[in-house]
């Protein structure tokens, strides 16, 4: 554990998220004073020579005095509203406490849809690089003001995940109002407290909160991104924001959660499983479930019983198996027109041009592995 800890802590990449609650008075108001705080741990970190990308959540909280709301709105046109509003405030918030150490910050909105896109997710990516580059922060939040209920992250704990993959982040540092991982809840004397988290039995007795007032993640999103990152082969530490300074220094506080190198994925296969976009579904029969999960084989036409969607070759499409269940994801060699005639069919049985794989196994990931 502690080897992990001094690898997050000499991290020269990383990703910090912080949560609503850590940037909020008890109003649900943007606090300056704790992103003042938040920015000095940060500048503190990139004084020994570590670039940092910032997601933020915020910015619907940040909206509603403004526009005179008492409470979180439930209802998606008042969320974008408040979105809209809050997104400029919370950018002035962050650009202020950075100029008080002569930095400039980058303001970076995305949308499950952009990283669901594999060029739009280059695209973004090039741009937080590019920020880093010229020695600015990059802050980003998920763009409420478009996003819809069916394409969205569900919470930046995802987004943090899916950002640290996508930059090639040495550590995720993971932000909210609790200290660690505890069993139960912390304010529970019985609850006990979890240092390190190496794999999924590791958690089997834990049980894990949603969000408070002013967010939406809560400890069981946030445990979901850890792990999520940690499959993409990003080392997470998740803390308390009031910690930042331990947390961005020896990282000696919190919860850790290692990777596991022998199953960690590609960037391509963690895009192609927990951010692209399946345009279709592929069913396969037992046979072939069992091929695919064993890793490092091909998927064949024989295999395949039935297809959904209007897909076309070199499209992500979705792999169950013949009870519905998700089995994983690939890059298809064929469109659906041409694919529905080779369904259950042997290689020695098709023309040439249709006897390689439907989808190769460079570019078909399962879900059997995970941490």
């Amino acid at each position: 554990m502690e080897e992990l800890r001094d690898t997050i802590a000499s991290a020269r990449k990383i990703v910090v998220k912080l949560g609503t609650s850590s940037l909020v008075d008890g109003t649900g108001a943007l606090d300056p004073a704790k992103i003042d705080r938040i920015v000095d741990a940060i500048e503190g970190r990139i004084a020994r020579g570590c670039d940092v990308v910032v997601v933020s959540s915020g910015a619907i909280a940040a909206g509603m005095a403004p526009l005179g709301l008492k409470a979180r709105p439930r209802d998606l046109a008042t969320k974008q509203a408040a979105a809209a509003v809050g997104q400029i405030h919370l950018a002035q918030v962050w650009g202020a406490s950075f100029a008080r150490y002569g930095r400039t910050v980058g303001q970076v909105l995305l949308t499950q849809s952009d990283a669901g896109s594999r060029e739009r997710a280059r695209n973004a990516q090039r741009t937080i690089d590019r920020l880093r580059q010229m020695g600015a922060v990059p802050i980003v939040n998920e763009n409420d003001t478009v996003a819809t209920s069916e394409m969205r992250f569900g919470d930046n704990d995802r987004l943090s995940a899916i950002v640290a993959t996508l930059v090639g982040a040495d550590a995720l540092v993971l932000l909210s109002d609790v200290d660690a991982l505890y069993d139960i809840n912390p304010a529970d004397p019985r609850a006990v407290r979890i240092s390190d988290v190496r794999t999924g039995s590791d958690l089997e007795a834990v049980q894990a909160g949603d969000g408070g007032a002013f967010g939406t993640g809560g400890m069981a999103a946030k445990v979901s991104a850890a792990r999520l990152a940690a499959r993409g082969g990003v080392p997470v530490l998740l803390t308390a924001a009031d910690k930042i300074e331990e947390a961005l220094g020896a990282a000696q506080v919190g919860t850790v959660f290692h990777t596991r190198p022998e199953r960690s994925l590609s960037a391509w296969k963690f895009w192609a499983l927990y951010a692209a976009d399946a345009e279709g579904v592929l069913r396969l029969d037992a046979g072939a479930v069992d091929a695919v999960t064993r890793g490092g084989t091909s998927l064949l036409a024989v295999g395949i019983t039935g297809i959904e969607g209007e897909f076309h070759a070199g499209d992500i499409v979705e792999i169950l198996g013949p009870d519905s269940a998700a089995i994983g994801r690939g890059e298809v060699a064929y469109g659906a027109a041409e694919l529905a005639g080779m369904l259950g069919r042997r290689s020695d049985e098709l023309p040439e041009h249709q006897r390689r794989a439907v989808v190769h196994a460079d570019y078909l990931s399962n879900y059997a592995s995970r941490l």
